[in-house]
């Protein structure tokens, strides 16, 4: 069996310090949080996902549980970080709501070209399938959607908020869905 910190901690030894923008992706490598980074994409993308000190994790606003890739793409541009955070950010959430605290703004260059993106996979290819089984996801998916809840009643209401809190109720539904059909295959 692998250890999962060791695993997680080897394989972001993979991804590039420079500073730049990334999205953090679910079990599917579905997108759901751009950021960006002006010391280092793999410094950031660590404090995510080992400290209560980044306001995404604090805030209940994403799961870690749910991170298993990385994409990042480096720049050594200040104003190439902002006009790549806001063109990600447009593109990934029209595809799939994302769950970030806050926009950035809108994007000014629309001849902006990426580079090629750099993906690392943090979690084990067992961990990831287990994880991706429907009753450990809708169950832990359940008890996300309570913490953010809990912190939007009791601590902080706002647009983003609201917005992360929907597409959290809309993936527990998707996750009960499936749940269902695990549990009765008639139902569809």
């Amino acid at each position: 069996m692998t250890d999962i910190q060791q695993f997680r901690h080897n394989q972001l030894g993979l991804l590039t310090d420079e500073k730049g923008v990334y999205a953090l992706c679910d079990l599917e490598g579905v997108p759901i949080y751009v950021g960006k980074s002006t010391d280092g994409i793999r410094t950031r993308v660590r404090r995510h996902l080992t400290s209560a000190r980044s306001d995404v994790i604090a805030n209940r606003l994403i799961d870690v549980w749910e991170v298993a890739f990385v994409w990042g793409w480096p720049t050594n541009s200040n104003q190439e970080i902002a006009e790549f955070e806001s063109r990600l950010f447009t593109e990934l959430n029209s595809q799939s709501p994302l769950m970030n605290s806050q926009n950035p703004p809108a994007l000014n260059n629309t001849s902006l070209v990426l580079p090629a993106k750099d993906v690392v996979q943090i979690l084990p290819d067992e961990e990831i399938s287990t994880r991706l089984n429907p009753r450990n996801r809708f169950a832990r998916q359940a008890q996300q959607v309570s913490f953010l809840l809990d912190y939007i009643l009791e601590i902080k209401s706002n647009e983003q908020m609201q917005r992360s809190l929907r597409a959290h109720f809309d993936r527990l539904t998707k996750y009960h869905d499936e749940y269902q059909r695990g549990v009765n295959p008639a139902i569809n």
